[in-house]
C-alpha cells in the first residue's frame, strides 16, 4: 500500500514566474528631493505598514511613502 503524500498548503502549486523587485529596501527610501503637498486617503493597514517600517529605521513613514512613490514612477513613467 503506498502512502499518500501530504501536501504543504504553503508550497506553491503550478508553474512560477519569478517578478524582479524593483524596489529598495526600507532603508534606502529616504533621501531629500522637491515636495509638493497633496491629499490622498489610504488603508489603514498601508498606513500601519509604513509607520511601523519607517519606525523600525527611525524614520518618518510619508517620506517613506514618497519614496515607494517615485520609484514607482520611475519605473513606469514615460
Amino acid at each position: 500500500m503506498k502512502k499518500k503524500r501530504k501536501i504543504d498548503p504553503d508550497r506553491p502549486i503550478g508553474k512560477l514566474t519569478v517578478i524582479p523587485d524593483f524596489l529598495p529596501p526600507p532603508e534606502d527610501l529616504f533621501p531629500k528631493s522637491e515636495l509638493q503637498k497633496i491629499t490622498i486617503i489610504v488603508d489603514k493597514d498601508t498606513i500601519l505598514f509604513f509607520k511601523q517600517t519607517a519606525s523600525q529605521h527611525g524614520q518618518k513613514y510619508q517620506r517613506m511613502m514618497r519614496e515607494v512613490l517615485k520609484g514607482y514612477a520611475k519605473k513606469y513613467g514615460t
